[in-house]
């Protein structure tokens, strides 16, 4: 299926405006997830048969490899992502209030170079609407039996003073149905976003999640808080936002969210493509988002967990990524240039990698590069 994919799948999506091509995938993908027969073929083709599990930030995992956000951002295909064997599922981004997003076209694809360019500005059907689609799921389906990650957003109506307020809400509206929370202060589509990353906006917006984590926590377990970076921070700026996040509870960190930076091409339609506003994901970003693993490593001496994103097209990248120090991994892009069979390719690739260089777990592998270096 994942020959079929390149030589079939990915040729066709050149045709079709990529939100469109992104939206007919969703909704294909739930379609067949709803259906026995058809959803028993996506586990029997995709799902796969390695078991590589790692505990953090309070679940045990299968594997490390799960769904980025961006790709379900109104989790509309739960079963699907679950059925093809990813062993976590980020949704999201989910803003307090609805919102249309920027004016189309908005997602762009640049082939030869395997980078998106997306300036989709938060479009979601908002914290209330997706916390109802998520009741509904759950009583019709029970909840996901992979941990389901969150990844929170500032509407762009609020103003930068009150985004804790917006975070807060949208937190409490989702928290029930969430495992995990992402605080995303990185994306460059929302109009002064990437300010919060500063001690003042950052601290605010923690403050007021454990807050209300532990509101409705009603003194049990709550719930882990990660937080989203850019990976157009200097070194210096990633070390003080870590510092920064650490010493006001954050449980971990993402590394990284997209970049306004460009690569170099020689294609004309690719130079159009990077002309465009808005954030680049996929192959580009692989490079910048290890590194800022590996000094985040580094500075925490392997006792803060990373989750690594940026540029995961193989097995390899996903273990570049894991020997610099990132205790799981997720793709966006990497599905829409190699298809569903990335999970399993990345998942037995990783296995190998492990009984090449004589790991017994994964766990034994991470951050060891940067533990030698």
């Amino acid at each position: 299926m994942g020959v079929f994919y390149r030589w079939f799948g990915r040729p066709l999506l050149k045709f079709q405006d990529s939100e469109r091509a992104h939206l007919r995938s969703l909704k294909i993908l739930r379609l067949f997830s709803n259906n026995p027969l058809t959803r028993s073929a996506l586990k029997l083709t995709y799902k796969p048969r390695k078991s590589l599990p790692v505990e953090v930030f309070g679940n045990v995992y299968s594997h490390p490899f799960g769904l980025a956000a961006g790709m379900d951002k109104n989790a509309i295909a739960l079963r699907g992502w679950e059925a093809t064997g990813l062993s976590f599922i980020e949704i999201g981004g989910v803003t307090q209030h609805r919102q249309d997003g920027n004016p189309k076209p908005r997602m762009f694809r640049a082939d030869s170079t395997q980078a998106l360019v997306n300036r989709m500005g938060f479009n979601n059907e908002g914290s209330e609407q997706i916390s109802e689609n998520l009741a509904i799921h759950f009583s019709k389906y029970g909840a996901p039996n992979v941990p389901l990650w969150v990844n929170l957003g500032k509407s762009k109506i609020t103003p930068l003073e009150q985004a804790h307020e917006d975070y807060g809400a949208t937190m409490r509206a989702l928290w029930k149905f969430t495992d995990v929370f992402v605080v995303n202060v990185s994306s460059p589509n929302t109009p002064n976003l990437r300010e919060l990353q500063n001690d003042e906006g950052l601290i605010r917006i923690l403050e007021e999640c454990h807050t209300v984590n532990r509101e409705l926590a009603l003194g049990g377990e709550e719930k882990p808080i990660l937080v989203k970076v850019a990976p157009d921070l200097t070194d210096q700026q990633l070390k003080h936002v870590v510092t920064t996040a650490r010493s006001t509870g954050a449980s971990g960190i993402v590394l990284s969210n997209t970049t306004l930076v460009r690569p170099d091409t020689s294609s004309s339609k690719e130079e159009k493509i990077f002309a465009e506003q808005g954030g680049l994901s996929g192959r580009p970003l692989l490079n910048r988002s290890t590194e800022m693993i590996r000094i985040v490593s580094t500075m925490t001496n392997g006792e803060w967990p990373i989750v690594g994103v940026g540029g995961v097209m193989s097995a390899e990248d996903a273990w570049e990524k894991i020997v610099a120090g990132a205790s799981l991994v997720q793709a966006y892009s990497g599905f829409v240039f190699e298809g569903p069979s990335l999970t399993k390719s990345v998942v037995h690739g990783i296995h190998k990698h492990l009984n090449t260089h004589g790991y017994s777990t994964l766990v034994d592998a991470i951050g060891t590069e940067s533990e030698s270096s």
